[in-house]
């Protein structure tokens, strides 16, 4: 059942205050030497439990943590105290959903000396009122708040067809969730543009505002979040970006895919230079592919191989990764 993945085992918490609120951390290990340390951030009408936990709790991810610490932020609520931030937190790689994912950016923008590296799901860059943009995607204002919460995370086909999945979520929006604190987080939802932009290689890749780390951007084919995805890619240096649109899936690729979302995330992970001993995932080891398919982990330094490794199709096939985004169609 999928509220029972949303149970999690008693991890170390803590209540951080900022000059902004009070931010519930929940920390999984410690962190190991110079290593990031993976760093999430959820999306409106969530939790870090009701958002990763699915992802987190699958056994090929759990192979990457043995790896890194990780550190789940949740959204300022009400908590009070607090103690000081776990120390020996040094760099992150970022994994953020939505909203999440629009904080992680704007952090790694300010940021760029701590952040190693970026996975932004279902991230939206463009300047627009939340509230606004949900209303506009329902039949007028009558629609109560888990309605708008709700249209944000799944497309109409999704509300419709994956019962027990939205059955699941509309329950844990409007019961498990503080609905003051959700309103108060809908209102504070008002993004202003990340004014990001593509670079020119060779020509003004030191001056233009972009994100320096590596990227991989994630979103469900039958996503809401599709059209902001793909605009966020075309303002992302293609040389540091991977689109990866993962078919059969829609706003929650986290929780529907988790073993196809770990199994990019560990090659994004080993592309930086982590983790170049670790074996195929359960996922890999499971196809009966050619030995083509699978690619050696000591040539996959960049964004390209994951593409191989998933056994996915690049939109565009001829194109130079210099001078267009690459997409990923990962069949699920």
């Amino acid at each position: 059942m999928l509220l029972d993945e949303i149970s999690d085992v008693m991890l170390p918490e803590h209540d951080i205050e900022t000059p902004h609120g009070v931010l519930h951390v929940t920390m999984r290990g410690v962190p190991k030497g110079n290593r990031p340390v993976i760093l999430t951030y959820h999306d409106i009408g969530l939790n870090h439990k009701s958002c990763f936990n699915t992802l987190f709790n699958y056994e090929d991810m759990q192979e990457i943590t043995q790896h890194f610490a990780v550190v789940h932020v949740d959204a300022p609520g009400q908590q009070e105290g607090a103690p000081p931030f776990p120390s020996g937190v040094n760099s992150v790689i970022g994994i953020g959903v939505g909203a999440g994912a629009y904080v992680l950016t704007r952090f790694a923008l300010n940021n760029p000396s701590l952040v190693e590296g970026l996975v932004l799901i279902n991230v939206d860059p463009c300047a627009e009122g939340w509230i606004d943009w949900a209303a506009s995607k329902l039949s007028g204002w009558t629609s109560n708040l888990v309605d708008i919460v709700m249209a944000h995370h799944f497309s109409t086909d999704e509300l419709t067809e994956n019962q027990e999945l939205i059955q699941t979520y509309r329950l844990h929006i409007a019961q498990d969730i503080n609905q003051d604190n959700l309103a108060l987080f809908c209102g504070s939802y008002h993004r202003r543009d990340l004014e990001i932009e593509r670079p020119i290689v060779g020509l003004n890749e030191d001056t233009v505002n972009t994100l320096t780390c590596p990227a991989l951007l994630v979103v469900g084919d039958t996503s809401p979040a599709v059209e902001a995805v793909v605009e966020c890619n075309s303002r992302l240096n293609p040389t540091k970006t991977t689109l990866l649109k993962m078919a059969d899936c829609g706003g929650l690729p986290q929780v529907v895919q988790p073993g196809k979302l770990a199994e990019a995330f560990k090659y994004f992970v080993q592309g930086m230079g982590y983790m170049p001993s670790a074996g195929m995932t359960r996922l890999a080891r499971s196809r009966t592919t050619s030995s083509s398919s699978i690619t050696s982990m000591e040539s996959s330094r960049s964004r390209n191989n994951i593409s191989s490794l998933l056994e996915g199709n690049v939109a565009g096939g001829g194109l130079d990764s210099q001078v267009a985004p690459q997409t990923m169609e990962v069949s699920c």
